[in-house]
């Protein structure tokens, strides 16, 4: 009643309880109150603790996959073996806190688990959403921050030696005065963090996308991006008779502007970095852009039909409504589109038209596939986890991966309706 603002609600105030082992999966708890109590292998998964206050709070080996804890109070409290899997903390507080308690002497004392495992310490946040999250002064020495995304994430003075933050999303984080070392970051995006005054010996930065170059910035080019995209598209509207093709393989892109709608049809991108560009609605129809880096791009509408994405980085991009069908040349010939091997966790296919794409080995994992055709699509060994699809939009494909393959519906939904499919096959 409090949750749904009607008359005679109140707000549910459960400090010091205990609820360890309990099964407690899909429940509402935002806004409540758990204050000092424990969850100590509680299985909580798809719960809801948004904006609840649950400081202090035992969390050791909890089951929070799927979680949403956005903008909770979670000071103090202990992650020691939880997994997190896919929880949402975005702006929730992670910061050291102690819960105190008066005893009957009426002196104070500091009330923690038994054999008190340092904050978050050993827990898995691989693929959590912590953007703009506090973990400031926080302990998380060797924890699992794999594919997180944590854009804007406060880790001043945070203890994070030997934590993994591979394939993280760090833009914008603040990790001034941490303890780094040994943390393994590689093929994160740190560009716009802060290090200033971190502790980085040891700690592994192969492949970091940072605010350097990575390859050759495009205002070396000789020519304006400006005047290739013109040349390119009077190349492809006089069938290459005029003109020149736009070759950007090994280029850095950022920073140089929109190109929404523009014509890039058969373009030469090996490489590239196209990292949080606007390419909504852009023609890049039987383009080569293996192995390139679309991370955080806006692709919505785009026409990519028989592209070559083969190795390419897509995490955290929006697609919505976007064509990576065939593209038909004419009524005998088609070229496929290839996206074999390509990482697209967390990207927004809403609606997006994926007819026949090759996704061998892709990993899709938290991708938004709802209301996407899959027919004809090939997911081989393809990465589902916590992927919103259907088991109807699983039958379409090419392999038929619905069939024989036990689903479960997400809590509340009929069968047929959004699903958490598993990973892999």
């Amino acid at each position: 009643m409090f949750r749904e603002s009607r008359s005679g609600g109140r707000r549910a105030v459960l400090n010091e309880c205990d609820f360890s082992g309990l099964t407690l999966s899909g429940l509402d708890f935002s806004h409540a109150d758990f204050s000092g109590s424990s969850f100590h292998g509680t299985n909580l998964r798809e719960c809801r603790f948004e904006c609840a206050t649950v400081f202090g709070c035992d969390f050791r080996q909890a089951d929070l996959r799927n979680a949403s804890l956005m903008r909770a109070d979670l000071r103090g409290c202990y992650f020691a073996g939880a997994i997190l899997i896919g929880a949402n903390l975005f702006e929730a507080d992670l910061r050291e806190g102690v819960h105190v308690q008066r005893g009957r002497s009426g002196e104070f004392h500091v009330l923690h688990p038994e054999d008190k495992p340092t904050a978050v310490s050993g827990a898995d946040f691989s693929g959590a959403n912590l953007t703009n999250a506090s973990l400031s002064g926080v302990v998380a020495m060797k924890t699992d921050f794999s594919d997180a995304i944590m854009r804007g994430c406060k880790l001043v003075r945070a203890h994070v030696r030997g934590a993994n933050f591979s394939n993280c999303d760090l833009e914008g984080a603040d990790f001034s005065q941490a303890d780094t070392r040994d943390a393994c970051f590689r093929g994160a995006v740190t560009a716009g963090a802060n290090f200033a005054y971190a502790n980085l010996a040891g700690a592994d930065l192969f492949d970091v996308l940072s605010d350097a170059p990575k390859g050759r910035p495009i205002a070396e080019s000789d020519v304006e991006l400006k005047e290739l995209l013109r040349l390119h598209l009077r190349f492809i509207g006089t069938g290459g008779s005029d003109g020149q093709s736009l070759d950007l393989s090994g280029f850095d892109l950022r920073n140089s502007g929109s190109m929404a709608g523009a014509c890039l049809t058969m373009l030469m991108a090996k490489q590239t970095v196209f990292y949080g560009l606007d390419l909504s609605r852009v023609a890049i129809q039987a383009a080569k852009c293996a192995d390139a880096d679309f991370r955080n791009c806006k692709l919505d509408e785009a026409d990519m039909r028989g592209i070559q994405l083969a190795g390419a980085k897509l995490n955290n991009a929006t697609m919505r409504k976007v064509k990576l069908g065939p593209l038909r040349l004419d009524q005998d010939r088609q070229i496929s589109t290839d996206l074999s091997g390509v990482s697209m966790r967390h990207a927004d296919l809403v609606g997006a038209d994926m007819r026949g794409v090759l996704l061998v080995g892709a990993d899709l994992s938290f991708a938004d596939l709802n209301g996407a055709n899959l027919t004809g699509a090939d997911l081989t060994n393809a990465g589902l986890n916590s992927c919103t699809v259907t088991q109807d939009q699983l039958n379409t494909t090419r392999n038929g991966n619905g069939a024989g393959i036990p689903w479960k519906p997400a809590a509340g939904l009929p069968a047929g309706g959004q699903e958490n499919a598993p990973g892999g096959r």
